[in-house]
């Protein structure tokens, strides 16, 4: 299917600031479940510095605001023709061993609660395949953290989101990143867009799955927060070890550190192509 974004993030400051450097991860790549048809980066006023693709084959680019300047705005739009491939991705171009997201952070790293629900997940399954090990382990995320908005933070961990029992998809993200650690498994956060319901309304935030690196396959994505392995309704924009590392936008204010107010709208359509 053709899926249509509109992604905008604004920021507002209580008081102007003298400048603004961003790091922007807001470009798909082409793989063989996406296609880019066409894709903007909007950012008004702005100094537009380096590019470059790093190692896990996501692109990067830098932005820079000089003040004083009381507010800003990114604006992504784009179309990306998508593909179900069960999760898998194929045709990505990257570089560095998986094993690489064997490391841990302070989000995603392992405390007793989640070394025992690894355990629990794949009791009994020593001789299973490796995808099957994934798929339990992404289900036990599923059951021990019931989707709800607004009872974590950005800065909450796995371990907390797990005692919590509950999260959003970040936090589903990160619990099964950690579990699968336990578990020897290579796993990484995945940051993109979902077409989430049927007239495309408009909602606060882009989406977060996990990666497992599976043997024969290579990554395959789980989306413990649906249930599901993510399919042509998804989008993927870029990966990393947790939240923090995979945000598709990270910026120093230069100057005074006044509040931040931060508006962000996502908007993701779809259109159903015609069969030939």
């Amino acid at each position: 299917m053709k899926l249509t974004v509109r992604h905008t993030t604004r920021y507002r400051f209580t008081e102007p600031v003298r400048g603004v450097v961003q790091s922007l991860r807001l470009w798909p790549c082409d793989c063989a479940s996406q296609k880019v048809l066409r894709w903007n980066v909007v950012t008004e006023g702005a100094l537009r510095g380096a590019e470059f693709t790093d190692g896990a084959g996501d692109r990067t680019a830098l932005a820079s605001w000089r003040g004083p300047i009381d507010a800003l705005s990114v604006e992504v739009s784009g179309e990306v023709e998508t593909s179900d491939l069960s999760g898998v991705l194929r045709a990505h171009r990257e570089k560095g061993p998986a094993s690489l997201y064997l490391r841990a952070t302070r989000h995603i790293k392992a405390d007793n609660d989640l070394r025992e629900l690894s355990a629990v997940a794949l009791a009994g399954m020593n001789t299973a395949s490796d995808l099957s090990r994934a798929h339990a382990l992404a289900g036990a995320i599923a059951d021990a953290i019931e989707y709800v908005p607004g009872e974590t933070r950005a800065h909450t961990t796995a371990a907390e989101a797990l005692a919590g029992g509950k999260g959003v998809c970040q936090d589903h993200t990160h619990a099964l990143i950690s579990v699968a650690h336990v578990a020897g498994i290579p796993a990484r956060y995945v940051m993109g867009y979902l077409q989430s319901s049927e007239a495309g309304s408009p909602h606060e935030a882009s989406h977060a799955w996990a990666e497992l690196f599976v043997s024969d396959l290579g990554w395959v994505g789980f989306d413990a927060a649906n249930r599901c392995c993510p399919d042509e309704r998804y989008i993927r924009l870029g990966s990393g070890y947790d939240a923090q590392d995979a945000a598709p936008i990270r910026g120093l204010v230069q100057g005074s550190s006044p509040d931040e107010h931060l508006e962000v709208e996502v908007e993701v359509t779809a259109e159903q192509q015609q069969q030939q």
